[in-house]
């Protein structure tokens, strides 16, 4: 359990890899997904192997998870922050909007270690489509909670689609435990912070913290050519292209990611 500034204390967690060891890392789920999305990951053999502990924390709030009352990406960045000091991590690898949580870490001053990103969004426009037109309708007065019930239960089935075959039950399980209200009202704050900033490249890049952007030849969520330009250009951020994976990166390639992350870890 941890203790926050606002005295947050109901984070989900799995750990794995020695209880000793010197290098941790902290996971970080994306949006709607809880730690079973990092299974794969944590049993890959490059991790599985190292002398490294993983601890994956699913994002209060997030499959079906006690929220915080502040559902601000900042305030999540300064939650997730405050567990990484307390758990020891050192590194910290996020998923989605898990990902826009550890960048806005580094950004916000949360956090100074490396910093891997998998499948993050840099702007709106990037975002998926269905998801923007459920956040627009999720704003609208009487329809807006129908919305996101409606959009919670196709959830399931949609990113089920993203999934190798044998982990779609399991992993979609994870998402059916979501709260439709919470994912409408979390979802808001999320694009009003992405509208807030209207491109992140800056702020990763300015915040000097080394970051690798790990992105599958196929993911559903966009980049623009004049953001991997930035992203390209900046000193401090590695792009990391991983053939025949989408957006859900870690699950398509677990020994991929998982190679990356024990060498970020171990220096």
């Amino acid at each position: 359990m941890s203790s926050t500034p606002e005295g947050f204390d109901a984070w989900d967690i799995e750990e794995s890899g020695p209880a000793d060891a010197d290098s941790r890392v902290l996971l970080l789920p994306g949006g709607m997904c809880g730690t079973a999305f990092y299974g794969d990951l944590m049993a890959a053999p490059p991790l599985a192997a190292a002398p490294v502990r993983l601890v994956a924390a699913t994002l209060p709030g997030h499959a079906g998870t006690t929220p915080p009352r502040d559902l601000s990406m900042e305030n999540y960045a300064a939650l997730a922050g405050a567990l990484a000091a307390e758990r020891g991590c050192g590194v910290v690898v996020g998923h989605s909007i898990g990902a826009n949580v550890a960048l806005e870490m580094a950004a916000g001053g949360h956090f100074t270690g490396p910093v891997v990103l998998l499948s993050p969004t840099f702007s709106a426009s990037d975002e998926a489509k269905a998801l923007a037109i459920a956040n627009g309708l999720g704003r609208v007065p009487g329809i807006g909670a129908l919305t996101w019930i409606g959009m919670v239960k196709a959830t399931p089935r949609v990113v089920g689609q993203m999934l190798p075959p044998d982990r779609r039950e399991a992993l979609g399980a994870d998402l059916a435990k979501n709260d439709p209200e919470f994912c409408r009202r979390m979802i808001r704050h999320y694009f009003d912070y992405l509208d807030r900033y209207g491109t992140l490249v800056p702020r990763l890049r300015d915040s000097g913290v080394p970051a690798w952007v790990v992105r599958g030849d196929r993911d559903e969520v966009g980049l623009t050519d004049e953001e991997r330009a930035g992203l390209e250009a900046s000193p401090n951020v590695t792009m990391v292209p991983v053939p025949d994976a989408g957006h859900v990166v870690m699950v398509d390639q677990p020994d991929a990611v998982a190679e990356l992350v024990a060498r970020v870890a171990l220096g």
